[in-house]
């Protein structure tokens, strides 16, 4: 097994394969499992940086991806998209908007009618938690009647539930700027309860050794999640002072119509961030947000256009993640 230090690998295939066809989820995975989807990431990115590389061993040529999006994407659909072409595999988009789904098309007849097509991989977003995981079952199952091979199912974001690929990219990006994962403090902002960004986030990092913290409004902040092991702060001085990683999540807006904050001033004022006050508060932290973001709302402009912050590099290093969990799940 690669032990999880910041040494490089010299080929994939020293990169042990994980257990499972599917990436549904971190929670399931164990913690070398997300370092080969890390070490492979990194060999990729450098792949994509120069010219003077070695081929890729064992590419996808010939293999069959569809994105099956129900909820809007503009990173992670076209990463993926990109991540597919660059292994050589064909790539095909459904939009759900003018598909078979607004005749009254079931999610099951949809992916069983794809099935049919011949499709290797499947990446799916959904606003329904498991829907993935639904999709994984109905293929092993028409697999096992029709004596065929089960294609792949990744989950590109379902519900409040998880969003593995996002992770897994926010990892290469923290570990690209510290060399290390274990022993760091990242404290993820804003509205946890809904955001299935913040809980995969919070199974990767623990399972790597961080210190994972929480703060938002009460109201968005469940006290539940300190049974994980995370800690549950009410303040941003208090979770952002000494962290390493200030993690901004978006506000989607929709929430203030439910009554869970007053305002959107009220919001900034105690949860948003900008470049004075990360300067005040937590100097040396670097700044991440998953996007889109809502610029005046959860970061003022000042901090996403600085130095500080990661977003693009998160943006950047999607590729690569997505190019690794392709190929370690699809490669022969």
């Amino acid at each position: 097994m690669i032990e999880a230090k910041t040494q490089t690998i010299a080929s994939l295939e020293d990169v042990p394969k994980p257990r499972f066809r599917h990436l549904l989820g971190i929670e399931p995975l164990e913690a070398w499992e997300i370092w080969s989807f890390l070490h492979a990431a990194a060999f990729f990115k450098r792949h994509l940086q120069t010219n003077s590389q070695p081929p890729i061993p064992s590419p996808l040529n010939g293999k069959s991806l569809v994105t099956l999006f129900y909820e809007p994407s503009t990173r992670t659909r076209t990463s993926f998209e990109m991540a597919a072409r660059k292994l050589g595999m064909s790539v095909t988009h459904i939009a759900v908007a003018a598909a078979s789904v607004v005749k009254g098309e079931s999610l099951k007849d949809t992916v069983l009618t794809l099935y049919a097509l011949g499709y290797d991989a499947f990446v799916i977003r959904h606003s329904h938690s498991g829907a993935p995981h639904f999709v994984a079952r109905v293929l092993e199952e028409r697999a096992q009647q029709v004596n065929g091979k089960v294609p792949s199912v990744l989950n590109a974001g379902d519900g409040m539930h998880e969003h593995p690929t996002q992770a897994l990219l926010d990892l290469l990006t923290i570990w690209e700027v510290f060399g290390h994962i274990e022993g760091l403090k990242v404290a993820f902002v804003g509205d946890i309860l809904h955001s299935r960004v913040a809980r995969s986030g919070m199974w990767a990092l623990l399972k790597l050794g961080a210190e994972v913290r929480f703060v938002g409004p009460p109201t968005m902040v469940p006290d539940e999640f300190a049974s994980f092991g995370v800690r549950i702060c009410r303040t941003l001085p208090e979770a952002i002072h000494d962290a390493d990683v200030v993690y901004l999540l978006r506000l989607q807006l929709e929430r203030q119509q439910a009554g869970l904050f007053p305002s959107i001033n009220e919001y900034h004022r105690l949860f948003g961030m900008d470049l004075r006050k990360l300067q005040e508060l937590c100097p040396q932290a670097l700044v991440m947000h998953p996007g889109p973001m809502n610029r005046g709302v959860e970061i003022a402009s000042d901090l996403a256009d600085s130095d500080k912050a990661r977003i693009l590099d998160q943006v950047t290093n999607g590729v690569a993640v997505r190019m690794a969990v392709l190929w370690l799940l699809l490669s022969e």
